[in-house]
């Protein structure tokens, strides 16, 4: 297995991510959407979530594909931002159709980053109109780091941020995932500077550092997140995607089998204070040759990209005013250069 051409979500042919985000407010949203609808289940496993319209895509609810996926800041008014996606499919004709009338459908998460140093003083709830705007600047390409749904994440103790990667399996079928990184845990061990995804980079895509030769590694927490205001306000969330073919009780399994990307580059993770859910969607190109092994290593790749893009996301933030963390960048660029 080797990453994609650009090692993005948008590896899987047919897909699009859009990102729009207010740099005042600290917050923002990403959507992933494609020209038409795809397979899709979900697999919640943090304490704390906050979605919406999930329970459709259970593997016994009559939905069989949906138009969009969305990631979102704002706690629950980041669940608007769905809303503006809906805005724009309908505008442009797209959704269930029953009889005349047309009806988006427009899954999401969302993170807590309400207490990250932005303004939140609104009057109205901005993210109908992120959402939106998201879905019209959906494209193949896109940045990582600050921006959409990363905006104003933070991790345990440095700043987070959106992050995704990507692997080609020897059948040719892709695998790839995409994540907004904003849990109570850290991605690094204690020294600010090795990631835990360490043993499954490649070709430095997150700085090529390796892994800590430390031992006993994990027994402490070290939150500069959770001295800074409260436990609570976390939440990893993520979509993987293929382009297999499968059905919604196939994506489901590969959305549980993703959790595990996220539990070995977040230590801890999956916590009370978290919402950690995990999207699971395919666009159906491919055809399964062998079913059993074939799932088996679309769980298995999903997890791999979903640790790299944890760690992808916090290589790639950005310092900005008033930031509560800092960035991964800052802290060992300095290392370095002394």
């Amino acid at each position: 297995m080797q990453p994609g051409p650009k090692n993005l979500i948008t590896d899987v042919k047919g897909l699009r991510v859009g990102n729009a985000q207010d740099d005042t407010l600290k917050s923002g949203c990403t959507v992933v959407t494609a020209n038409t609808p795809f397979t899709a289940s979900v697999h919640v496993m943090g304490g704390a979530p906050g979605t919406r319209e999930t329970d459709l895509l259970a593997p016994d609810k009559s939905v069989a594909a949906v138009d969009a996926l969305v990631l979102s800041g704002g706690s629950a008014f980041g669940l608007d931002a769905c809303s503006g996606v809906v805005d724009g499919l309908r505008s442009d004709a797209r959704g269930y159709k029953v009889l005349d009338v047309i009806i988006p459908l427009v899954p999401g998460a969302i993170l807590f980053d309400l207490l990250n140093g932005g303004d939140k003083e609104w009057d109205a709830n901005p993210y109908r109109d992120l959402g939106h705007k998201a879905y019209q600047s959906a494209s193949t390409d896109f940045s990582l780091g600050t921006i959409g749904a990363g905006t104003g994440a933070l991790t345990g103790s440095l700043k987070g941020g959106l992050g995704s990667a990507s692997l080609v399996l020897d059948n040719g079928a892709t695998v790839a995932a995409l994540v907004a990184t904003n849990p109570i845990g850290n991605v690094t061990t204690s020294n600010d500077r090795h990631f835990w995804a360490a043993p499954f980079e490649i070709d430095a895509e997150f700085g090529g550092v390796g892994t800590d030769p430390a031992s006993g590694l994990g027994r402490n927490l070290n939150s500069r997140k959770m001295a800074a205001f409260m436990e609570r306000a976390n939440t990893t969330i993520a979509i993987v995607a293929t382009d297999m073919v499968m059905d919604k009780a196939q994506s489901q399994r590969v959305a549980i089998a993703s959790h595990d990307g996220i539990g070995r580059a977040i230590i801890p993770a999956h916590m009370p204070g978290d919402g950690d859910a995990v999207f699971a969607l395919s666009t159906g190109e491919i055809k399964m040759q062998n079913p059993d092994f074939d799932l088996m290593m679309i769980g298995h790749a999903a997890a791999l990209c979903l640790s790299r893009a944890i760690a992808r996301a916090i290589f790639e933030a950005t310092p900005a005013p008033n930031d509560l963390l800092p960035c991964w960048r800052d802290l060992n660029t300095a290392k370095d250069t002394s």
